[in-house]
């Protein structure tokens, strides 16, 4: 037996005194001296900080019809560091582990030998996700193989019930699920709301072991959108638009339909189109919302925002007759005005029912260049419309100038100014209300907690908007324009009905410097309805059809546009209008062509 050594205690008290003393300069040192890095460090080996993702708010229509939600789906994820780790423990072993993941990529449908090398690259991580957005009957078939280290995550996945409808107002999200275009990327921070998270205390084995009360912090979800749009009258006028243009081979065409009282937007429609649940499948030129982004030359539907303002000023009146004595014009001898036909002598009221370039024209030459500026920034045209949707242009209305002695006849015919689809349909609305020009809006609001739309401002009273012209003026425009589905440029495309009010255009496509093509064609028709007492505006724009087929506004674009009038009115149980009154007798006898009883046995209306 060893006898008790004095000289041993001491030095074994002192290595374990010394041990305790470095140990305890080391806690000093790291508490008050350590690298960020190493607290860092310690912090990721005992605690962990999981995200919680917040719910994207939903999208739905005016009438509650949900177009974009968002579902929840689960994601497979594997710790490669602990699987390896408890198949090298007995009974497991690193064969069994090839075949249990050989059964797990048959189930998710991934190559065994790809998911067995991708997780042998990356060994010593502890996060691999291997696949996202798998259904309830996959991921219950995921747990039934009970793999060490392979777990199921939640995640949000933004879904689109009606596919391609509304996908230009709409937008899309990205793989992140954050808006990418329309709503979804101008609402951004509304919808996608803001992610929490909790921090999880771990234990040596990296289990979580205590989570605290000030560690956690819920997921504020997003909220919820309710748009101006009527998801029954967009895919009308989405099915009327595709089947215009692919009719015609058009290489693309818009559709604004609007309500001339509140400047709500009922549809909004491009042509090509795509489908935001599948953006791979898409070109970025399918995605752009060329109603408000892509201005053109406007062509005659111009010409009623010339002709209203000169009848609202005195400039001339409705059955003044105009000296138009060929069918040709040379007013500065450099540059012809040509008519599609020639009539003769024209009042003002068949100028804008026959679409005469001369006589509008000669309508432009009388008001000055500095009215007819005047009056078409009055209708909103070089400016934005303020919708809430990224990317509107402004248009273009050159300054008054830049105008020359060219420019009134080129304005007068719709070019030298360009509007956006959606900037013509809010100066058309004019003549649907009493002259004011609304604000243009895609948005209700938002909805709270008990399901009532909180609008995010105030809307303005008719009353209380800018008016762009006098009473009279829109009265005697409309009047005028109500003739054109009867016996102007739209002859024959009127309903059978409802009294249909409108403007037929066709322009040149530009060239630039080159010039205007003269094979390339915008045609349009924008339209109110009905006329006693408008409940819906149209505008319809369909851009270079195939000119073998047709390229008048009235041929090509009018009867799509009336479709659309027709099974809008229809579905919002419009009832018939009554027969259109006769022209006043004062224009009447020099209108061409014109009999009142053919004129009355076209507008007769019939009953269905």
């Amino acid at each position: 037996m060893h006898q008790f050594s004095l000289w041993r205690a001491a030095i074994v008290m002192g290595l374990v005194a010394l041990l305790l003393g470095s140990m305890t300069v080391r806690v000093a040192y790291l508490q008050a001296f350590a690298p960020p890095k190493a607290v860092i460090w310690a912090e990721r080996q005992q605690f962990e900080t999981r995200p919680l993702q917040a719910r994207r708010g939903n999208i739905y229509d005016r009438n509650g019809v949900l177009m974009a939600g968002t579902v929840q789906t689960m994601s497979v994820y594997i710790d490669p560091h602990f699987m390896y780790e408890q198949y090298q423990k007995a009974p497991r072993n690193l064969n069994q582990m090839d075949q249990d993941l050989a059964k797990l990529a048959k189930l998710i449908d991934v190559k065994p030998d790809e998911l067995i090398a991708a997780l042998g690259e990356r060994y010593d991580c502890r996060y691999a996700k291997v696949i996202k957005n798998q259904g309830e009957k996959t991921t219950q078939e995921v747990l039934k193989l009970k793999i060490p280290g392979v777990a199921l995550e939640p995640m949000f996945v933004r879904f689109y019930p009606m596919a391609s409808v509304g996908a230009h107002i709409l937008g899309s999200c990205g793989g992140e699920g954050d808006g990418l275009e329309g709503v979804e990327l101008k609402f951004q921070s509304e919808l996608a709301g803001r992610a929490g998270y909790k921090r999880v205390e771990k234990d040596a084995r990296r289990r979580p072991i205590d989570i605290q009360e000030d560690d956690y912090v819920a997921p504020k979800h997003g909220q919820h959108m309710v748009l101006t749009i009527d998801a029954n009258i967009q895919t009308i006028v989405e099915e009327e638009l595709i089947e215009a243009c692919q009719h015609f081979k058009a290489q693309r065409g818009e559709v604004v339909v609007l309500d001339p009282y509140t400047g709500e937007v009922l549809a909004m429609a491009n042509y090509p189109t795509f489908n935001p649940q599948n953006l791979g499948d898409s070109k970025p030129e399918a995605r752009r919302n060329a109603s408000i982004m892509m201005p053109y030359e406007l062509g005659s539907t111009a010409k009623p925002f010339i002709a209203g303002p000169a009848l609202a000023m005195g400039v001339t009146r409705w059955g003044e007759v105009w000296p138009i004595n060929s069918i040709s014009y040379n007013p500065y001898g450099s540059r012809l005005v040509k008519d599609v036909h020639h009539y003769g002598p024209l009042n003002t009221w068949d100028i804008l029912v026959k679409s005469s370039n001369i006589g509008s024209c000669l309508i432009a030459e009388r008001m000055g260049n500095s009215r007819v500026y005047t009056g078409l920034v009055g209708f909103g045209f070089g400016q934005r419309t303020g919708i809430e949707l990224p990317g509107e242009d402004n248009g273009m209305v050159q300054p008054l100038r830049n105008w020359t002695h060219f420019s009134t006849e080129s304005v007068a015919q719709g070019y030298e100014f360009m509007a956006t689809p959606l900037q013509l349909a809010r100066a058309f609305a004019v003549y649907g209300n009493s002259g004011r020009l609304v604000p243009v809006t895609v948005v209700k609001g938002m909805l709270d907690a008990d399901g009532n739309v909180i609008a995010r401002k105030a809307p303005l009273k008719l009353a209380d908007c800018p008016r762009a012209i006098t009473d009279d003026g829109v009265n005697m425009i409309r009047r005028i324009l109500a003739d054109v589905p009867v016996r102007g440029t739209a002859a024959k495309k009127g309903s059978r009905f409802w009294n249909i009010y409108g403007k037929t255009g066709t322009s040149h496509v530009s060239n630039g410097r080159a010039g205007y093509s003269s094979s390339l064609y915008n045609s349009s028709f924008m339209a109110g309805a009905p006329y006693e007492k408008p409940r819906i505006v149209v505008a319809m724009v369909i851009h270079e059809p195939d000119p073998t087929l047709g390229k008048y506004g009235g041929t090509v674009s009018a009867p799509a546009a009336v479709r659309v009038i027709e099974r809008t009115l229809g579905y919002l149980q419009e009832p018939p209008s009554p027969s259109l009154p006769l022209p006043p007798a004062e224009v009447a006898s020099h209108l061409v062509n014109y009999s009142p009883d053919a004129y009355t046995k076209l507008t007769e209306r019939v009953d269905d």
